[in-house]
């Protein structure tokens, strides 16, 4: 399991590593792809944090399709834990929208 806000930061913002250590692009090189790339399967909590930009969500969760992985094979490998369900219908969004 992976808890962005105990794992990562709780404040996670910025859609590229240029803006900031705690964007987007560095969650999903440094913690959803190692996993991915591996066919495991991840948990991820979102509660925890200050709050999450779109930009930060397209980024870590969108940019995964970008990379070429299929919105099926995240849909199978990435569990979204979260008391918001909005949370998830917007990530599952950035997958199955393109």
């Amino acid at each position: 399991m992976i808890s962005i806000a105990q794992d990562f930061s709780r404040s996670p913002a910025g859609r590229f590593i240029s803006d900031g250590p705690n964007s987007g692009e560095r969650f999903r090189e440094k913690f959803l792809v190692p996993h991915l790339e591996k066919s495991r399967q991840i948990t991820v909590e979102l509660d925890g944090t200050r709050g999450m930009g779109s930009s930060f969500l397209e980024e870590a969760f969108g940019g995964l399709i970008r990379r070429g992985y299929s919105p099926e094979f995240l849909k199978d490998h990435i569990i979204l834990e979260s008391r918001d369900r909005s949370l998830q219908t917007e990530i599952q969004g950035y997958w199955f929208k393109r």
